[in-house]
């Protein structure tokens, strides 16, 4: 019995040495494994941190991503937009290149064109050699028949101013001897035939002598000076001749520029104006002349304006015809060629002349000439 409980004791010494070793190596791998464990606990806490730093940057890279995104959604926007523009410009491209095509063989046909327009022109200059040849010689035949025709003008001018004026003159002064001398043997109708017989013949000697004056102004030569306009138009004021009777006209003259001209054709073309303006304005009970000028681009203006009787302008294309009249004769004298004479002398000047007139009110004459480089703005005074 002793023996059995001896053995179960052994046997229990046994197990329990062998269990304190167990628990010894349980303890030592208890110590390891909190070591172990100890161990990925600051792993964890440090991969906790990395996580930690890894979700700050995951979040920042959403965030960039995001942006990224937004961006990316502006760019492909933007490239969309570029991609229209892009069709656009290739249709335009397109059209363009056509156009160009289009151009091109506009030019080429231009250029077709120009090579026969130069054959053409080439010719044309060929044929106007030819014709300045042609026309040379023509104007030397011409102007040798003019130089004929002149000299048979010159002729006939002498055979008017003599042969023609002196039987209207010997016809004149018959008829006077007969009005005077034998008088008492014609009755009142008879007398009136011999006056209108004078007046008839002293109006054809006007005539004769006025269109002499013309056509010598074709031949006159022409002079150029500087004209002082102011002292001219004071000469033929100062040479004007009234008879007993008759109404003084009231001058009132402006400031007048020099011009450049013929001297004495530029008077006559005062004398025949300031005359035509007396004459026209006879009937009033005050005559006012109105003489001035004003400057125009490189010409001088001058104008007379009167308060005679004016014209209709209707007829204004009469005006400077040559024996052209808008009166009659028993109402105003004249032959009709004074305003003729006026117009050829102005325009062989490179001058205009014009008049602007209102019936029974008067009538304002304008005439231009080559104006004197003064420096001085003259201002028109009828605007």
């Amino acid at each position: 019995m002793d023996k059995r409980k001896s053995d179960e004791l052994i046997i229990t010494n046994t197990e329990l040495v062998f269990q304190d070793n167990e628990r010894e190596k349980r303890a030592a791998e208890l110590v390891i494994a909190n070591k172990e464990l100890a161990f990925q606990d600051n792993e964890r806490e440090k991969r906790a941190a990395e996580l930690i730093i890894a979700n700050k940057e995951l979040a920042f890279q959403n965030e960039e991503k995001e942006k990224r995104a937004a961006e990316l959604i502006i760019a492909n926007k933007e490239l969309l937009f570029q991609n229209e523009e892009k069709e656009k410009r290739a249709a335009e491209l397109i059209i363009a290149n056509k156009e160009l095509a289009f151009q091109n063989e506009e030019k080429e046909k231009r250029a077709e064109e120009l090579l026969v327009a130069n054959r053409e022109l080439k010719q044309a200059e060929a044929d106007i050699r030819q014709l300045n040849d042609e026309l040379e010689q023509k104007v030397i035949e011409r102007t040798s028949q003019l130089e004929s025709v002149n000299k048979e003008l010159e002729s006939f001018s002498y055979s008017i101013s003599h042969d023609l004026r002196a039987p209207i003159r010997a016809i004149n002064a018959y008829t006077k001897i007969l009005s005077e001398d034998y008088s008492e043997k014609f009755d009142t109708d008879g007398l009136k035939v011999f006056h209108s017989i004078m007046r008839n013949s002293k109006k054809m000697g006007e005539l004769i002598d006025d269109l002499l004056a013309f056509s010598k102004l074709g031949r006159k030569q022409v002079t150029v000076s500087e004209i002082n306009m102011t002292a001219l138009v004071n000469l033929v004021r100062e040479e004007l001749l009234f008879d007993d009777g008759e109404i003084i006209p009231e001058f009132n003259m402006g400031e007048l520029p020099p011009a450049k001209g013929d001297q004495s054709l530029i008077k006559q073309v005062w004398i025949n104006l300031i005359s035509n303006a007396i004459k026209y304005s006879k009937y009033n009970p005050k005559i006012h002349i109105g003489i001035g000028a004003y400057k125009k681009d490189s010409h001088v203006v001058y104008y007379i304006k009167d308060n005679g009787a004016g014209f209709d302008m209707q007829y204004y294309d009469k005006l400077f015809g040559v024996f052209q009249r808008l009166h009659s004769q028993e109402e105003f004298e004249g032959t009709g060629i004074g305003l003729a004479i006026v117009q050829k002398i102005v325009h062989r000047h490179n001058g205009t002349v014009w008049a602007e007139s209102t019936l029974n009110q008067g009538s304002c004459f304008y005439f231009s000439l080559p104006a004197v480089k003064t420096g001085i703005k003259y201002i028109n005074p009828l605007n």
